[in-house]
């Protein structure tokens, strides 16, 4: 078959290569602001097996902002329940809380079938008509220049053969998020930093016939076996393929030293490792058997000139926290605001360069947490375990066997004022009431840049200059009261009051992506940090983007 190339095919703001969560996200938050997107994917079909099981509750505020409620959506479900972690005998080693609501808030842990959800995101990004999908390309070539970047596609060989046609698309921008094996990181000579952490898990997807929850009492909704004979994961999977029918379910078991991984993972394997849990080909159905590798590692460099890259191309993490989709789809919040103010004018492109300090440090956190995690339940030594069981059982019952909190992550170093109470954090969120409507504040007020004042009008606390500097921003001043008129917004519950008397705050800046700028007591410190945070984002005004 002889290939043809079609030269500059499509002119976009931005062109982002892979089309999973993180790259959809990305392609809907910037449709909505009004940008040309290119969502390239190099398979034709959408893949229609569970991958990510899990999100969390920053996971669940973002989509909300699409729609999409993850307390009443029918693809999305929750347990009341804290996460156990149990050694061979059964006794509880740790205890999580993943059962209270967030400070955010949303509960700290929800549960999905990852096609379903991505169905949905790409249905929404497909009625955008800013965003073009071309399903079936590759990239294969790299080129930028100070005006932005040429991307080469080919046809993959799933559709025309080995000598697939080639087109190229002309963009400001592109991000990859394409996957562990990223072409946009590698295209980029990107580098990247491995801790040297690798265990294979076999992760088997079932859906009972039955309830299995309810059929076995004994057994936490969501927990770790740390048997050192196999250690083992038993998490939900989402709701069930039938409205109403019964939940899926997963098993992740350890493969240990000698095992093959590729022989496990047959039918016939999995269901002998299935028949101690009580589920067999009668009675449940073995949707996905899969090896997957668990790493930790990350590149060292997020971005080069106009290209960034997100979720698996940027970062890798065990998925002992369930923070692995969470982490990528906060990096396609992070990337949006800043595209979206870049090519609005109201930002400089050195924007950027925080985007890599900020969710990098971030990321590391989880990576580190969720290596610690794989590192106790990860022993497949008797002895071992039993001195890790005795050191942990004496710490749960020195603490009453209190749960551990889910904690708040900061930021790494980047556009927020580190002289600030609770900046660079995700922001609190409560009830508030507003023009007859009582809901999440998100919901009623919106996101953005939004400068709060509790009983004080936080306009008033800017500098003339200042308020300039913020409407070009494209900022909204929000006035809280704890009783109000129609033009105010009420704190319904509570939730704020009690969140800035104890920071001591009384104005608080809030990004796009609902971290926290910055914190103020007074007038003078709103005005004086406030002056900080422009000065870190480079001066805040109408930019002429084609002289950057």
């Amino acid at each position: 078959m002889t290939a043809s190339t079609q030269k500059v095919g499509l002119r976009t703001d931005v062109a982002i290569v892979g089309a999973g969560p993180v790259g959809t996200l990305l392609a809907i938050l910037l449709g909505k602001a009004g940008r040309r997107v290119t969502l390239i994917e190099r398979w034709s079909q959408h893949y229609p097996l569970p991958r990510a099981v899990t999100f969390d509750h920053e996971i669940a505020r973002i989509l909300a902002t699409l729609g999409i409620d993850a307390e009443n959506d029918p693809a999305i479900n929750y347990h009341d329940e804290l996460y156990y972690w149990r050694n061979r005998a059964g006794e509880n080693i740790q205890i999580v809380d993943w059962q209270s609501q967030s400070a955010s808030g949303w509960r700290v842990r929800y549960w999905f079938n990852q096609p379903e959800l991505e169905k949905r995101l790409l249905a929404i990004a497909a009625e955008l008509p800013e965003v073009t999908i071309r399903r079936g390309w590759s990239g294969v070539g790299l080129e930028q220049d100070a005006e932005g970047v040429t991307l080469t596609l080919r046809r993959t060989p799933e559709e025309v053969g080995p000598e697939g046609e080639t087109c190229e698309v002309r963009a400001q921008f592109v991000a990859g998020t394409d996957g562990a094996n990223s072409f946009v990181r590698e295209a980029l000579g990107l580098e990247s930093e491995d801790k040297g952490y690798y265990f294979d898990w076999l992760i088997l997807d079932m859906i009972p016939q039955f309830d299995y929850v309810a059929a076995h009492p004994e057994q936490p909704a969501q927990w770790q076996l740390c048997d050192p004979a196999r250690p083992t994961t038993v998490v939900p999977g989402g709701p069930g393929p039938v409205s109403g029918g019964p939940d899926r379910r997963r098993w992740e078991f350890m493969v240990l030293p000698g095992e093959d991984g590729q022989a496990l993972q047959q039918p016939e394997q999995a269901w002998k490792l299935m028949a101690p849990w009580g589920l067999t080909p009668e009675n449940a159905e073995l949707e996905r058997a899969a090896v997957y590798r668990f790493q930790a590692r990350w590149a060292r460099d997020w971005r080069k000139g106009r290209c960034l890259i997100g979720g698996d191309a940027a970062h890798l993490m065990p998925p002992f926290a369930g923070e692995g989709m969470c982490a990528g789809l906060r990096d396609a919040v992070a990337m949006a605001w800043r595209l979206n103010g870049i090519l609005e004018g109201r930002l400089p492109m050195d924007v950027l360069a925080s985007y890599t300090t900020e969710r990098m440090a971030h990321v590391r956190h989880y990576i580190d947490f969720s290596q610690m995690l794989g590192e106790i339940i990860c022993i497949d030594d008797a002895a071992q375990a039993a001195a890790r069981d005795a050191r942990m059982i004496t710490d749960l019952e020195a603490r009453g066997h209190t749960p551990v909190p889910t904690d708040i992550c900061q930021l790494g170093q980047g556009l927020w004022d580190e002289g600030s109470a609770y900046a660079g954090e995700l922001s609190v969120q409560g009830i508030v009431e507003h023009a007859g409507r009582r809901d999440r504040f998100d919901q009623v007020v919106g996101q953005g840049w939004l400068l709060l004042g509790y009983e004080a009008d936080p306009a008033a606390g800017l500098s003339a200059a200042q308020r300039a500097q913020f409407d070009r921003l494209g900022g909204r001043c929000v006035t809280l009261v704890a009783e109000g008129g129609a033009a105010d917004v009420v704190d319904a519950e509570g939730r704020f009051a009690t969140w800035l008397n104890a920071i001591g705050a009384r104005y608080v800046l809030i990004r796009p992506d609902f971290y926290v700028a910055l914190t103020a007591r007074d007038v003078d410190d709103l005005q004086d940090k406030f002056s900080n945070i422009m000065r870190l984002m480079g001066g805040v005004g109408a930019l002429d983007l084609a002289a950057q």
